[in-house]
């Protein structure tokens, strides 16, 4: 069996398999089932879609194991499986390139299997309570059962917390010195969804000691093209490029990738060109996407011909550091922080929103409030678990109406990461510079002991975001 490691440092264009998901939901099997339990339950089913990618074309075939780590597995109460769940993954992907039909010249032994390993789905520090530590021990969890399989490397894929990812290399590491891809997730715009561009990606994941690094999911060919070329720019590192079939569109009832395989197929050959070694497919590719870009990529020979493996200039202006934001001096944020810097006492007083949505009882106390000498009013954001008025949009009232400095809560319970950015954004742009963090009283504290809430971050994730 030819090396990884060798391979992935050799220049040449390889070709990685497309999704796994895709075809097997296309195969009938319902979003609300466990893919990487099949590896076990339904094992020639997965075996054949490993059988289809090779004989499409791609040469490195990653596991069916996306999601098969402890904590993902404990939704369908198969934690305790994740090793042999992780096992048989490997065990399938063999038996499928075994049973593929490939070209002459081609001998199944020349095909790599990698083990496939996506976040854990829940937030790491300092963005959540998980210690970085015990993050570690679920990727190990993970590795065992890939390593037990036997696979020939490891790809990182899909994350978007580069913390969240060193600790999955970190638990490669620790368990052998086999390769290991490292590719992240961005969004429209370039960025992870914690804002970090594709050039400092590239460095980061040079400096945990990635074998490669690259880009997959969340958008298609065209930005995740333009997001290589600054990746080329600043590292030597061999890069992927594993992009969705463009972003999904609700047709009728389901969600369709509207990407064609000549589309993909050209970016592919322009990703290359970018500086690209490692070519694949991510959500919405098929065998057939893999095959018409094998296709196209050997129909029109290396791109590099005899400088093979060469990449773009970096020049300074292309390999210059991301500009660093530098914090705004205390003093000039807001009054607040003028009086905070100066160390000169503050009266405050906490003023409760209303329960409906007529502000003036609000703003009269806060009226009342600054003739009485109060510096700034805090407002709180439904306070007890209670239906009020929102703190944001209430203190955006209160400063614009009586010229009070003021102090917003906001709870980080019942939203999400997007939606709490999007809000304080907002409040921001509404003039609102003082903003008190909190995670929330429990629901039950509420009105309704049922009411279950939602906690996608807490309160020391959110201003470590900040």
């Amino acid at each position: 069996m030819s090396d990884l490691r060798a391979r992935l440092t050799d220049g040449e264009v390889h070709l990685l398999d497309g999704a796994m998901g895709t075809v097997l939901y296309e195969r009938g099997v319902f979003v609300n089932v466990c893919y990487d339990e099949l590896n076990v339950s339904r094992p020639a089913l997965v075996e054949d879609v490993h059988r289809q990618y090779a004989e499409a074309g791609a040469r490195i075939l990653e596991t069916n194991t996306f999601g098969a780590n402890p904590v993902k597995l404990s939704s369908f109460g198969l934690e305790a499986r994740t090793v042999e769940i992780n096992r048989a993954a490997a065990a399938r992907a063999r038996a499928g390139i075994a049973g593929a039909r490939l070209p002459p010249g081609v001998s199944s032994s020349s095909l790599h299997v990698v083990g496939a390993i996506g976040p854990l789905g829940i937030r790491i520090e300092p963005w959540g309570p998980t210690a970085e530590a015990e993050a570690c021990g679920y990727f190990a969890r993970q590795v065992e059962g890939l390593l037990a399989g036997g696979v020939d490397g490891f790809i990182l894929e899909t994350f978007q917390d580069l913390r969240e990812l060193a600790q999955a290399l970190r638990a490669v590491r620790d368990a052998c010195d086999l390769p290991a891809i490292a590719q992240v997730t961005i969004e429209s715009g370039g960025r992870t969804s914690y804002g970090t561009g594709a050039a400092e990606i590239a460095r980061r994941l040079e400096d945990l000691g990635a074998d490669a690094a690259g880009l997959n999911c969340s958008v298609g060919p065209a930005e995740i093209l333009d997001a290589i070329e600054a990746m080329a720019a600043v590292t030597d590192l061999p890069l992927s490029a594993v992009p969705n079939a463009g972003l999904p569109r609700t047709v009728g009832d389901r969600k369709m990738y509207m990407a064609s395989p000549e589309y993909m197929a050209r970016y592919a050959r322009r990703m290359v060109e970018a500086g690209a070694r490692l070519i694949g497919g991510c959500c919405g590719t098929t065998p057939e996407h893999i095959r018409r870009m094998a296709e196209t990529l050997a129909a029109e020979g290396d791109p590099g011909g005899d400088a093979r493996g060469a990449r773009p200039d970096r020049s300074p202006a292309r390999g210059a550091a991301e500009p660093v934001v530098e914090p705004f001096p205390l003093g000039e944020r807001s009054p607040l922080g003028r009086r905070l810097a100066d160390g000169t006492f503050i009266a405050a007083l906490e003023l409760v929103p209303p329960t409906g949505w007529d502000p003036e009882p609000l703003l009269d106390e806060a009226r009342r409030a600054r003739l009485a000498g109060v510096d700034v009013v805090t407002i709180p954001d439904a306070p007890r678990g209670r239906a009020r008025m929102a703190a944001l949009p209430a203190a955006t009232l209160v400063e614009r109406e009586t010229g009070l400095d003021v102090v917003a809560h906001y709870a980080c319970r019942d939203r999400h990461m997007v939606g709490m950015i999007s809000d304080l954004l907002g409040a921001a742009s509404g003039g609102v510079r003082n903003v008190l963090i909190v995670t929330g009283d429990p629901s039950p504290a509420g009105p309704y002991p049922d009411r279950t809430a939602a906690l996608d971050i807490d309160s020391i994730g959110l201003t470590n975001v900040l």
